[in-house]
């Protein structure tokens, strides 16, 4: 069941169509059940925070062991516990269905689910952009039917499997985000989702620190096309380097190219595009035919994985036109590009939320997007930047090498954090530079005593960087200033 379903059935309070019967799951998962047999399971959860009544617990052992959780999931309404079979039933817990290993049984339960569906699956990897290209498939796609897609970025292993087991057999069409951080990880989930059509958004310099080069990374993005059909299709960056070495992946499968980009050679490219502060027009050739449509969300690279959207609607049989106008209402989620407009003193703050991740080549384009925020509107410009993480030995030449996009973005203020950032900070002119420190806490009180109305400030850093509270405190001072 999609997010948006969940959602309509908990504010209409309606019951939510069973996905399961406790005995098919039993059977599936080859489990043995302890108790009374369960009845109809609506939903399957891993996290009891987020658990509905009705749902299977999944008890996962992932950064936490979720047997330690089995007992709070029955208080929150499960309707049965998937457990490991020497889990010790506690006071208060319900149905138990034990097997081996609860991670290994939900991926079962992921590959029962796919085929039983008659859905057509597009599943998407890369190195930037799959969040962001999902949730725009999920909106288009959502215009044709029955839509189901990954929650999140739910696309490692337990979250592929997860999302797999929560699709109804009813749905039209699946989108399912893949994602790696070793060679070999995307391999086993790409045959377990067994796309229809298989999306790679680009190639680049990401978790370089568990991989030689970026000649490996191509490799491992490509394991996703390995899942592919003989009759299959392999949307593919045709702007990007490793372009003809996932090609020759996908014509080892006998799948069908697609190339989307600004090349002239692509299938789905650019014939004109106008960007302004709020999102872009765009007119784009789909195999010789034109088609115009807004992207509501502001970006280069927002329009670029919107010719990715455009060629997958058209793949799986969707009416083109009606979906790709959905993107005219997109939004950029809370920490991949989030706009907000405060308030502060006698005019008006614009904060852009990056905050969620970085790399290399997301950096980069956050840069680019802050540098179309028009002049008239906001005067200055100021960019926020924590580490960018898993870049081994090239850390420091990948961080330095971000002076360019600065100067290219024309931003007048840079605040760093962190030891690589630094690498960054001394290769700018004394004129861009604000302040560096060891941590994203040590920039707090800079960044909020010097923000003034007309400033533009954009907040990115990896993860593990926690740049989070800096976007914190910009709205908390636009609150206490406003």
């Amino acid at each position: 069941m999609s997010e948006a379903q969940d959602e309509m059935s908990a504010a209409t309070k309606t019951p939510r169509p069973a996905l399961w019967t406790g005995l098919t799951l039993a059977a599936v998962c080859d489990g043995v059940v302890d108790g009374p047999m369960p009845g109809a399971i609506s939903g399957i959860s891993i996290d009891t925070r987020t658990l509905a009544p009705g749902d299977l617990f999944v008890a996962i052992t992932d950064q936490r062991d979720g047997h330690d959780f089995v007992s709070t999931a029955f208080k929150a309404g499960a309707v049965a516990a998937l457990v490991r079979t020497r889990y010790a039933r506690q006071p208060g817990d319900g149905s138990l269905i034990r097997v081996a290993d609860p991670l290994l049984a939900l991926q079962d339960a992921g590959r029962i689910a796919r085929f039983r569906s008659d859905a057509k699956v597009i599943a998407i990897t890369g190195s930037v952009g799959k969040t962001g290209t999902k949730e725009m498939l999920r909106q288009c796609l959502s215009r044709a039917g029955a839509t189901h897609a990954s929650e999140k970025s739910y696309n490692n292993h337990w979250g592929v499997p997860l999302t797999l087991a929560r699709m109804p057999s009813e749905t039209r069409f699946g989108v399912f985000e893949i994602g790696m951080n070793h060679a070999g990880e995307i391999a086993p989930l790409a045959r377990m989702v067994a796309p229809d059509v298989a999306i790679v958004t680009t190639v680049e310099a990401v978790h370089l620190a568990h991989f030689a080069s970026v000649d490996e990374i191509a490799e491992a993005k490509a394991e996703l096309l390995s899942g592919l059909p003989s009759d299959g299709i392999a949307i593919l960056n045709r702007d990007n380097r490793y372009f003809n070495l996932l090609s020759l992946r996908a014509e080892e499968r006998s799948a069908r190219i697609v190339g989307f980009g600004e090349n002239a050679d692509a299938d789905v490219r650019i014939e004109k595009l106008v960007m302004d502060g709020d999102g872009s027009d765009v007119v784009a050739s789909l195999h010789g035919r034109s088609v115009a449509y807004r992207v509501g969300a502001p970006g280069r690279h927002t329009v670029m994985n919107s010719l990715a959207v455009l060629a997958a609607l058209d793949a799986v049989g969707a009416e083109v036109d009606t979906c790709i106008a959905a993107l005219a209402t997109i939004e950029a989620p809370a920490g991949r590009g989030a706009r907000s407009v405060l308030a502060l003193g006698d005019g008006h703050v614009l904060l852009i939320d990056e905050s969620y991740n970085a790399n290399p080549a997301s950096m980069k384009a956050a840069l680019a997007n802050l540098g179309t925020v028009p002049r008239q509107r906001y005067g200055r410009r100021i960019a926020v930047l924590g580490d960018m993480r898993e870049l081994g030995e090239q850390a420091d030449a990948l961080h330095r090498g971000l002076a360019e996009a600065v100067e290219a973005a024309d931003v007048d203020l840079v605040y760093a954090c962190g030891p690589h950032m630094k690498a960054l900070f001394d290769a700018l002119p004394a004129a861009r530079r604000g302040l560096h420190a060891a941590t994203s806490l040590g920039l707090v009180e800079a960044v909020t005593e010097r923000l003034a109305a007309g400033d533009a400030v954009m907040i990115k850093g990896s993860l593990g960087t926690t740049m989070a509270p800096i976007v914190t405190a910009v709205r908390e001072i636009a609150k206490k200033r406003a």
